[in-house]
C-alpha cells in the first residue's frame, strides 16, 4: 500500500449527548481521551462534505473508529513516527482552502465552525499529523504483503459469484488530434490584457484577487481570488514554478509567464522551502473558427485515405498527430487518472472517465471503426480536432480471472492486508487500558 496522508477521516457526531455539556470525555485509551468535541468538529467536517447528517447507528461506529485509531497512535509515538512539518501544512492548508471555497469566505468559516481560522487550522494540523502517523503504522504491518498468480487463482476459485466485483465497460483507443492554429493577433490581446491587469494591481487600483475572480479562466483558483494554496515545486509547470519561486515581493506582480496551458500573471503569498502559495490569473488563446474548419478538412482528407487502403492509422499517428502523449505510442491513449487504480499507466478506460466528446462517439461505434473528425477539450483543458479509432472494446461482466488479473490480485491483497490489521488491533487493544463512559456502553464493538 502506497504512503498517502489522508486530509481527514469524515466521522460523525452523537445525539445523545446532552445539549448542556460543553465538553465531557467519551473514552480514555490508555494516555489518550476521546471527547465529545472531538465528535462534533468532525461531524462539521462530515456535513461540510457530504451535505448530509448521520443517522442515529452510526455514532457507535463513530466511537469504533476514533478508538481504532488511538491504537495506532500509540503505536505510532511508540516507534517514533514524525511527519515532516512542510508536508502537513500543504494537506492543512490545501483542506482550509477547500473549505474557504465551498463555504464562501473566511469569515463563513469562522461562524460555520465557531472559531478563527488561526484555531482551524491549528487543530487540523494536529488531525493531519495523527493521520499522516496512523497510515505509517499500517503501511509497516502490510507493506511486505505479496500475493503470487496461484493464490490470486485459488482466490478467483473459491469466490461465491455475488462476491465478484463488477467491471464497468472498458475500451482501448488510438486518436489522432491536430491543433488549430492560434494568431499572433489573438496572442498579442492576450498578453495586452495581462499587462492591463499589472498596471492596475501596482497602480493599487484593483486588488489582485478581485481581478481573478473576474477574468481568471482557471475556475478553480478563480473561486479563491488566484488562490493556488500551499502547493509542491514539482506540481507545477516548469516555466510557471521559476516564475513563482523567483518572487520575494508580496506586492509584485510576475512578468508574463507562457505554460503549455496559456498566459499566467503571478503573484506570490508565501514561500515554505520547496512549497509556495501564489496567486494567478491565467487566460487561454484561443483559435478561430476558421482554424477549426481547416484541421477538420485535413483530418477529414487523412480519414478516407486510411478508409480507402492508402494510408494506415498507425502512420497517420506518425505523420501528423500532435497529441504528445500518445504520438510515439502509436496513437494510443494512456489512462493518467483512472478511480480503478489498476487502469491507470494502462491502455484501459471505462467509458464514464474518457471526455465526453469521445464517450458520446464510440456508443455506435465498432472495433476498428475510426471516427469522423470531431472538435473535444483534451486532458489540458486544450480545444482540439480529433479523430480516434476503436482498438478494442470489453463489456460490462462480472470479474474473470483471464481478464481482469489485477483487479483480482488487489482484492486479494486487500483481504490479507485487513486480516493483518484486524489481528494486531485484537491483540493492541488488549494491551491498553480501555475505559468507555456509560453513556456509550450500549455500543456492540
Amino acid at each position: 500500500m502506497k504512503y498517502f496522508c489522508f486530509l481527514i477521516m469524515f466521522l460523525f457526531c452523537p445525539i445523545n449527548a446532552q445539549e448542556n455539556v460543553i465538553d465531557e470525555i467519551i473514552c480514555i485509551i490508555g494516555d489518550e481521551a476521546i471527547f465529545y468535541s472531538d465528535l462534533k468538529n468532525l461531524n462539521l467536517q462530515m456535513q461540510l462534505n457530504q451535505n448530509q447528517q448521520v443517522k442515529d447507528n452510526s455514532y457507535c461506529t463513530i466511537l469504533k473508529q476514533l478508538i481504532i485509531q488511538k491504537l495506532y497512535l500509540h503505536q505510532a509515538y511508540l516507534d517514533s513516527i514524525d511527519i515532516p512539518k512542510l508536508q502537513i501544512s500543504h494537506i492543512t492548508e490545501s483542506w482550509i482552502n477547500y473549505v474557504i471555497n465551498q463555504i464562501g469566505s473566511k469569515k463563513k468559516v469562522e461562524e460555520y465552525f465557531g472559531k478563527s481560522i488561526g484555531t482551524l487550522r491549528k487543530e487540523k494540523k494536529q488531525m493531519v499529523k495523527e493521520q499522516c502517523m496512523i497510515q505509517l503504522v499500517q503501511n509497516k504491518l502490510i507493506n511486505n504483503i505479496k500475493v503470487t498468480p496461484s493464490e490470486v487463482r485459488d482466490f478467483y476459485n473459491h469466490l461465491l459469484q455475488d462476491s465478484l466485483p463488477c467491471i464497468p465497460t472498458t475500451v482501448e483507443l488510438k486518436i489522432i488530434t491536430l491543433n488549430p492554429i492560434i494568431t499572433l493577433t489573438e496572442i498579442d490581446n492576450i498578453k495586452r490584457k495581462l499587462r492591463e491587469y499589472t498596471e492596475l494591481i501596482n497602480s493599487g487600483e484593483r486588488e489582485f484577487s478581485m481581478l481573478a475572480r473576474i477574468y481568471s479562466e482557471d475556475i478553480e483558483s478563480a473561486r479563491r481570488g488566484g488562490e493556488l494554496g500551499l502547493v509542491s515545486k514539482k506540481s507545477l509547470p516548469p516555466e510557471f514554478s521559476t516564475a513563482a519561486f523567483a518572487l520575494n515581493n508580496l506586492k509584485k506582480v510576475s512578468e508574463i509567464v507562457k505554460t503549455e496551458y496559456g498566459y499566467h500573471i503571478i503573484q506570490l503569498i508565501e514561500k515554505k522551502g520547496n512549497y509556495i502559495n501564489v496567486r494567478h490569473i491565467f487566460l487561454k488563446p484561443h483559435a478561430e473558427k476558421k482554424e477549426f474548419l481547416k484541421a477538420f478538412y485535413r483530418l477529414d482528407s487523412i480519414r478516407s485515405k486510411i478508409l480507402s487502403g492508402k494510408l494506415t492509422f498507425d502512420k497517420a499517428v506518425t505523420n501528423i498527430s500532435q497529441d504528445i502523449d500518445s504520438r510515439n505510442n502509436k496513437g494510443i491513449m494512456i489512462n493518467q487518472i483512472s478511480k480503478i487504480k489498476e487502469y491507470i499507466g494502462t491502455s484501459r478506460f471505462a467509458i464514464e472517465e474518457l471526455p465526453s466528446e469521445i464517450s458520446k462517439i464510440i456508443c455506435n461505434m465498432q472495433i476498428g471503426d475510426i471516427s469522423k473528425p470531431f472538435t473535444m477539450v483534451n486532458f489540458r483543458q486544450k480545444e482540439i480536432v480529433a479523430m480516434i479509432k476503436l482498438q478494442s472494446k470489453v463489456k460490462k461482466h462480472k470479474a474473470n480471472y483471464s481478464n481482469d488479473y489485477y483487479i483480482l490480485k488487489n482484492m486479494l491483497e486487500r483481504d490479507k492486508q485487513n486480516k493483518i490489521l484486524a489481528q494486531w488491533l485484537d491483540q493492541k487493544r488488549k494491551e491498553l487500558y480501555i475505559h468507555i463512559s456509560d453513556t456509550w456502553k450500549n455500543c456492540d464493538f
